[in-house]
């Protein structure tokens, strides 16, 4: 239902806001400024990506939980698209997930409406399993998964082999 009032609602206040700032300062100055917000927002990602993008390697380095920098990532990439998208109440969201501590804000709202049940990292778990080197033991056993095709030997002939330099 949100997402509905979302689709119909943006558009609606876009086109009243274009309706607004053109007549007051009229057509050319109003596409103006929408280009340059484009322009700007575009600038201001990459260079906030790249940070993000740094916080995320250094808490991968570090096996440090990485929820905040893909949050702060994640929302750095939606401030692109609403930059992108031409009007004035999009770009204002943009920019403000722009700024750090709105990105702060947002996460903790975010998180407070999020339960984990379980979050693990290191060596030896994926999927719930244990594998070598975490210390657990797998409760069926020592398992070995692999394949095997049965492989018919033919009787040792006499004399030497042609492998090795023997008396001749």
């Amino acid at each position: 239902m949100y997402l509905f009032l979302a689709f119909l609602m943006v558009p609606i206040i876009e086109i009243a806001l274009f309706i607004q700032v053109g007549g007051a300062i009229g057509l050319w100055p109003t596409l103006a400024i929408v280009v340059l917000t484009a322009v700007l927002g575009t600038w201001l990602v990459k260079t906030q990506g790249r940070l993000a993008f740094g916080q995320l390697r250094s808490s991968f380095e570090q096996l440090n939980d990485p929820t905040e920098p893909l949050a702060h990532g994640a929302m750095i990439l939606v401030a692109g698209a609403l930059l992108l998208t031409p009007g004035f109440f999009t770009d204002a969201v943009g920019f403000a997930l722009l700024i750090p501590q709105v990105r702060m804000s947002v996460y903790r709202y975010l998180r407070s409406k999020v339960t984990v049940a379980k979050f693990q990292m290191g060596p030896g778990t994926m999927h719930g399993r244990s594998y070598p080197g975490d210390g657990r033991r797998d409760p069926r056993g020592d398992v070995i998964d692999g394949e095997y095709e049965e492989v018919k030997t033919e009787r040792p002939r006499s004399g030497p082999s042609g492998w090795v330099d023997g008396p001749r």
